[in-house]
């Protein structure tokens, strides 16, 4: 098959859960077989310099970028609210040069999967439409109001909480407007599936995770030394810093009571600089900032913390410090889209008084904190392997051509 991918941010390096999401699928497609192009965004916050792109992302996708500035400034905005029904978050992705390309692509090559990365790239069906007679599949990363819901709800300024209701409300708008647009619909998770489901999608639908390549994964067969936290994750999400800063505030503390000598590491790029200040001023915190290889900075240290309290679809990064055996504390939302089990392979507590609770135990159990990462990494072997993820998706698809090939017969 020939698939082409439509990404609005350079998935490489792939060193957040989106990008992750992205290019181990196309990893997956290419090894399969299959010739994957791959149309993606560079945009002026997410900018990749062309030599940061590591060589060998050309042997398995033809990459080809579009530099698209979509600006986040109050003026845009502004300007959105006033003379736009499209949420802001996407109304920044509409760029004629990007169309021209698709165009382009569409023109000069046969394809016949052109698969959706998230909502915002569903704006181009008109066009795919209009050039191509692909299969289009929307890939539903998580569902795209909920994430600023949810944040809302937890906003305490009356004005940007009213603007995030506002936000959601026309994210929503939009993904209903979508329905139905695409020929098929591929969640990452069975609780999405269900939520669009109830929205009225009444096209084909298949549930595909994202996977990781297990075999690669430099797992380190025992436990630093020295007992301490760490998290990693994009720093610039505004589920990351909610989930840091009420974690700061109201556990941290709590935690250091019991345990005066504990390090708690956080690596995670584009911090702002509030949130830089307040890693840097808080105690026995170490703010490392961007880390070269996130795997050895897992490896490095002891126990994973992911406070989120909103968010949505699939914590990438849940997936992988499981993968590397790492005992987990997280809420019911960081775990949402995988099939966790608490104390078993995974810690979850839902409030202060649980998530700290939580910490507490594992700290003070040697012989459960390990217990629970060998069955993590266990867990993730047996339900995440990006090859057969991959395979299934591919299989899919393939059916969903059969069948399209035949009712124009």
């Amino acid at each position: 098959m020939e698939i082409l991918q439509l990404v609005n941010k350079v998935p490489f390096p792939a060193i957040d859960g989106g990008a992750i999401a992205v290019s181990n699928l196309t990893k997956g497609f290419s090894g399969h077989g299959h010739s994957v192009t791959m149309l993606a965004m560079n945009t002026t916050k997410h900018y990749c310099k062309p030599e940061d792109i590591p060589a060998e992302v050309h042997q398995f996708v033809d990459l080809q970028v579009v530099d698209v500035e979509a600006p986040i400034t109050p003026i845009g905005g502004l300007k959105n609210m006033l003379f736009s029904k499209l949420p802001y978050s996407a109304d920044r992705f509409i760029s004629k040069d990007y169309e021209d390309a698709l165009i382009q692509i569409l023109q000069e090559k046969a394809i016949d999967v052109v698969q959706l990365e998230g909502l915002y790239m569903a704006l181009y069906i008109p066009v795919i439409r209009k050039h191509s007679r692909a299969l289009i599949a929307f890939r539903a990363h998580n569902i795209e109001e909920e994430i600023w819901l949810r944040v809302a709800m937890q906003e305490k300024n009356i004005f940007k909480r009213l603007y995030l209701k506002n936000l959601s409300k026309r994210i929503h708008r939009l993904q209903k407007t979508m329905l139905d647009q695409y020929d098929v619909l591929v969640p990452i998770t069975e609780r999405d599936e269900n939520i669009f489901q109830k929205m009225g999608n009444t096209k084909p639908s298949f549930v595909s995770q994202t996977g990781l390549f297990v075999d690669d994964l430099k797992r380190e067969s025992t436990e630093p030394e020295t007992i301490d936290l760490f998290t990693i994750g994009a720093l610039d999400w505004a589920p990351n810093q909610e989930g840091l800063v009420w974690f700061f505030d109201k556990i941290w503390g709590e935690v250091l009571k019991d345990f005066p000598d504990l390090k708690f590491y956080v690596a995670g790029r584009n911090a702002p600089e509030w949130m830089e200040k307040k890693l840097r001023k808080t105690q026995n915190v170490v703010y490392q900032g961007e880390v070269d290889d996130a795997y050895d900075f897992m490896n490095a240290h002891s126990l994973m913390i992911v406070p989120l309290l909103s968010g949505s679809g699939m914590r990438i990064k849940i997936i992988e410090g499981m993968a590397l055996g790492k005992c987990i504390v997280t809420t019911l939302v960081g775990s949402e889209g995988i099939a966790t089990q608490h104390k078993q392979n995974i810690m979850i507590g839902d409030n202060e008084i649980e998530f700290l609770s939580s910490i507490k135990k594992v700290l003070k159990d040697a012989e459960l904190r390990k217990e629970i990462g060998q069955n993590a990494a266990g867990f993730i072997a047996e339900n995440y392997d990006n090859k057969a993820i991959s395979k299934k998706l591919l299989n899919f698809y393939q059916s969903q051509i059969n069948f399209k090939e035949k009712g124009n017969e």
